[in-house]
């Protein structure tokens, strides 16, 4: 398999010129990680209210800045190098697909579209521009998941991983009516969490979505889903979005246990290590993971963003490209689907579905890409 590629700035172009799509209350979080990032300046705003977009500028310290309703038009004005998607979710395949065809590279917010087939025609889209889409998984960037991933490397070969993760929040709004809504809007966090954590990708799931008495949701808030991922790994998933009272953190409760011990992390403070008397044996400890962190990295959404930079800088692969973060969704989407039909549901022959769908609905050289997919699963984690 031929290793991604993607087109990188020329190291004379100064700082790097964004164009911000979408200025509702996650758009003003990204614009105040824009100014607040070194080696990073707005070019624009973009969103379909212009008193929103001008509003969002003055509230993030970035009055007159140029602001419009049209991408296109707006880049024409300013010259951006790049586009960072702050839209809804069914807006972020016409938004993508708009900054990939004006030969900007995209760094987009979670999920990467609203469906796994536009996921992966974004995907496909992305390989035949030459140009980088990253989906900003900004759990990842956090330090305390980086050393709780050491620890698990410490631990020989994993066998069980499980997440816990119970909160109430009464959002009211859309999530209180939509299907799915822990597993649609909250998962793909710990999902995506899960595979970084372990190194692996999911092959099957078994999931039960069911809705307590109590809940305010309309569409099932619990569920428990058993992943079995690469190398025999199991990953068990439970969770609720209406259980008030001793929660846990926005991140989950983890806890992975291997040949020579356990690690757990509440999400909140420094991950713990055990292992049996006498595991530490340097032959079966696996070396540190190459890709955590770098110096000088923060967390959150600035991370995301000062790894998309380097990326642009560099043509180093970031976490969270277009092509491996698919994935992440791809376990969504089986979740949602053995919830649905009351089996156990292998990722192949959801990712198999995807394409058949991506390919019905693409054209031209987006097209031409998902055909060339001997393997779906191939053309998304190149190891």
């Amino acid at each position: 398999m031929t290793p991604l590629a993607f087109r990188t700035l020329p190291p004379d172009t100064g700082p790097l010129r964004v164009i911000v799509v979408g200025a509702g209350a996650m758009g003003r979080g990204w614009l105040r990680a824009v100014a607040g990032s070194p080696g990073v300046s707005l070019a624009g705003i973009v969103d379909l209210d212009p008193a929103a977009a001008r509003a969002a500028a003055e509230e993030t310290g970035a009055p007159g800045i140029p602001t419009g309703t049209s991408l296109t038009a707006l880049a024409a004005r300013t010259a951006p190098h790049a586009v960072i998607d702050v839209t809804v979710p069914a807006a972020h395949l016409p938004v993508t697909l708009e900054a990939l065809g004006l030969g900007l590279p995209v760094l987009g917010e979670k999920p990467a579209a609203a469906t796994l087939p536009e996921a992966l025609r974004l995907a496909a889209a992305a390989e035949a521009a030459g140009l980088l889409f990253m989906v900003s998984q900004s759990r990842r960037y956090d330090a305390r998941l980086y050393r709780f991933r050491e620890q698990a490397r410490a631990l020989g070969g994993l066998g069980i991983c499980t997440t816990e993760f119970f909160r109430a929040p009464r959002f009211g709004g859309f999530r209180d009516t939509m299907a799915h809504p822990l597993l649609l809007d909250m998962a793909i966090h710990p999902f995506d969490t899960a595979r970084y954590l372990l190194d692996a990708e999911p092959v099957s799931v078994y999931c039960q979505e069911y809705n307590p008495s109590w809940s305010w949701y309309r569409g099932d808030a619990a569920a428990t889903a058993l992943f079995e991922m690469t190398g025999g790994i199991r990953y068990v998933y439970t969770a609720s979005w209406c259980s008030p009272g001793l929660e846990t953190s926005w991140n989950g409760s983890w806890r992975v246990s291997g040949r020579h011990g356990s690690a757990r992390w509440n999400g909140d403070d420094a991950p713990e290590l055990e292992l049996e008397t006498g595991a530490a044996t340097a032959g079966e400890t696996p070396p540190a993971a190459p890709d955590g962190i770098p110096d000088g990295i923060p967390d959150g959404i600035a991370g995301a963003l000062a790894a998309f930079v380097r990326a642009l800088r560099t043509g180093t692969v970031p976490r969270g490209e277009v092509h491996e973060n698919a994935m992440s969704l791809a376990m969504v989407a089986a979740a949602v689907e053995s919830a649905r039909t009351g089996r156990q549901v292998s990722l192949d022959e959801v990712l198999g579905a995807a394409h058949a769908d991506a390919v019905a609905a693409a054209e031209g050289p987006e097209r031409d890409v998902l055909r060339s997919w001997s393997s779906v699963r191939d053309a998304l984690v190149r190891r």
